[in-house]
């Protein structure tokens, strides 16, 4: 039987493909091409515009550690803002902590979030239909530089700097955030695995540095996104949130209340911890701001 391959594409000099065992939906959108297809050892798998975006083996990983850091180690978040995660995961971890007041997504594309709600329920069920949840369809770009409303927690689930995620990785975006954080506000973003993608993360640390206080990354080990570390960025005029006391964050864990199959308040602390070619990158990057 011939069975069909997906590629992955982000990568240029390395080629990493998913076996299609069934081929669930198939569509090119006014903003993006979207397939997704069952695979033996990641499940479902979504892939835009040929580059893997989430699979329901190990969503959970990312999710939870591009949430659930910056929220606990702020202590008090009320009001967070995600960009883009239109699969509504990141939304259903930051939704489990009940001192959120209110969630505004801001995602590009309508039929991703509709798409999701329908195929994704194992990691997003209720979310949508929580009062909390506020999603708003735009360009997030625009939206951050148009808004008035101000936010404890910013996380920026963006695809990688190609294409329509491009300007999700400016200077002036992340001034726009700067913004409309609050006092003590910290920014969180997807920026790729450093053994593959050493730039990107130099250019967005560069950019921190520049606007932010406190400009760093922190790291987590997901599958999906092959190389080896994937970091996430991080950046604040706090310079203590980075250093929070484990036995507060075990605390605020355990006051939360919530259940996580990777996040724990030691591995929190621990993904600050950076491997030595990881933080020479972090180090290049404000060294060019």
């Amino acid at each position: 039987m011939t069975r069909k391959y997906f590629e992955e594409t982000l990568y240029e000099g390395v080629q990493v493909s998913f076996r299609a065992d069934n081929i669930i939906f198939e569509q090119k959108t006014e903003h993006q091409d979207m397939v997704l297809f069952d695979n033996p050892v990641f499940g479902r798998v979504l892939m835009l515009d040929g580059v893997t975006q989430v699979t329901t083996s190990d969503e959970f990983i990312y999710h939870e550690m591009m949430s659930h850091v910056p929220i606990l180690a702020h202590g008090n978040a009320k009001h967070v803002a995600i960009v883009g995660g239109g699969d509504c995961g990141m939304a259903e971890e930051a939704l489990k902590h009940k001192t959120i007041e209110k969630l505004t997504q801001i995602e590009i594309d309508q039929s991703v979030v509709d798409f999701s709600v329908e195929h994704f329920s194992a990691f997003n069920t209720g979310v949508v239909d929580d009062e909390r949840f506020n999603l708003v369809i735009t360009d997030g770009a625009r939206y951050f530089k148009e808004t008035e409303e101000r936010f404890d927690v910013v996380m920026v689930d963006s695809t990688d700097p190609h294409g329509p995620g491009e300007v999700l990785f400016t200077e002036e975006f992340y001034r726009d955030v700067h913004a409309t954080l609050k006092p003590g506000g910290v920014l969180v973003t997807q920026n790729g695995v450093p053994f593959l993608q050493r730039q990107e993360l130099v250019d967005s640390i560069s950019r921190f540095a520049r606007i932010y206080n406190d400009a760093y990354a922190y790291v987590a080990a997901i599958p999906t996104y092959f190389g080896g570390h994937m970091t996430l960025g991080w950046a604040t005029d706090d310079e203590t949130l980075r250093r929070v006391p484990l036995s507060t964050l075990e605390e605020r864990f355990a006051q939360a209340g919530i259940e996580t199959r990777y996040y724990t308040p030691e591995v929190h602390q621990a993904a600050f911890a950076l491997p030595k070619f990881i933080l020479d990158a972090v180090k290049d990057g404000k060294a060019a701001a």
